[in-house]
């Protein structure tokens, strides 16, 4: 028997995953599902096995008596959201951004803390097989016991025309703050979770794509608490060599005081070691789901912890840090000038 029954908010083109992964989570039943579009709502409760479809979510959480409230919608409708689910006392787990503006990010996060109910940011990069390979890697010294830096590089290549994003995520275009505020978050949160707290960061970016609102490129330096330095090079305009782009999103490369790790757009994990050559490390990433079943991976901690009472890793305040970083990067595009985490 589940031992928890949850609902979904949301059936739009992302939500397949998050339906798919509790599919296979054994001590979770999805027993309602509701969005706007009753038509995507009522396909996917089809195409799921879920027995109760709404078009409004205060009838659902009236009609049924569920554990948590998982949110796959627009930024901009979370807050409201998080408060109905917070004030019935259900914990959430809800799908970044967390909110249109970090100052109502701050609020949606005090929402659930106020009404002392678990909330829990769907921010699934770090749970890619691939950084938790690396995390563990770095924690048994394969490459020393010093960090020196973190390089992220990504060309998406899904930016570019008068069509760009119109296939999956149409708002895309009309985002203001774009590459940064929707991609460029899932790279922070990596970053602190190999690396450790963030203080400072260098960035500065522009928009390639004139169809498009925001940005769609950057170069972002990143220095930790720790000593490390990072950099982040993104562009969603020009396309990668990968065979998939969007399974690992891009390649990084980790080096420490005894040597290097890479990562390879195919998954694919080496180590060298400072005087030796490169070795390819064995592990066996998913090619199940979304980038190697991250959503599976993030939703299970959520629900692990949940039941352990164990805190989450992407709670509020850990992601409301993230956010302090992408602030300081974008005053940093502004300013020209190095900027402080401290917000």
């Amino acid at each position: 028997m589940s031992q928890l029954k949850g609902a979904v908010i949301g059936a739009g083109y992302f939500s397949q995953f998050h339906y798919d992964a509790w599919n296979r989570i054994s001590d979770v039943e999805i027993v309602a599902c509701c969005d706007r579009d009753l038509t995507r709502a009522k396909d996917a409760a089809q195409q799921y096995g879920i027995d109760h479809v709404y078009g409004d979510v205060g009838e659902m959480l009236d009609r049924h008596d569920v554990d948590f409230v998982d949110i796959i919608t627009r930024p901009d409708t979370h807050l409201p959201l998080v408060q109905l689910a917070a004030a019935r006392g259900l914990a959430v787990i809800c799908q970044k951004p967390l909110a249109p503006t970090v100052a109502e990010a701050r609020k949606l996060v005090d929402a659930a803390d106020q009404q002392g109910v678990r909330l829990m940011v769907h921010e699934n990069f770090r749970f890619q097989p691939w950084y938790r390979e690396i995390k563990k890697l770095l924690d048994d010294g394969a490459i020393g016991d010093r960090l020196h830096t973190l390089s992220f590089r990504n060309r998406a290549g899904d930016g570019h025309g008068d069509d760009a994003y119109l296939a999956r995520q149409p708002y895309f275009q009309t985002m203001e703050q774009f590459l940064i505020f929707e991609a460029g978050i899932h790279t922070i949160d990596s970053f602190r979770y190999l690396g450790g707290e963030i203080t400072q960061a260098w960035c500065w970016h522009r928009k390639l794509n004139p169809v498009i609102a925001g940005e769609d490129t950057a170069i972002g330096v990143f220095r930790f608490q720790e000593g490390a330095t990072g950099l982040y090079d993104a562009n969603r305009y020009n396309e990668s060599t990968a065979d998939n782009p969007r399974y690992t999103f891009g390649d990084v490369l980790v080096e420490g005081n005894s040597g290097s790790i890479r990562l390879y757009d195919d998954g694919r994990l080496t180590i060298q070691r400072l005087g030796q050559k490169e070795t390819p490390h064995d592990y066996s990433p998913s090619r199940h789901g979304f980038a190697g079943d991250c959503v599976f991976a993030t939703q299970e901690h959520f629900v692990q912890n949940l039941l352990s009472g164990q805190p989450f890793e992407t709670d509020g305040p850990s992601y409301l840090k993230s956010l302090a970083v992408q602030e300081a990067m974008y005053a940093s595009s502004q300013s020209g000038c190095w900027e402080s985490t401290e917000r």
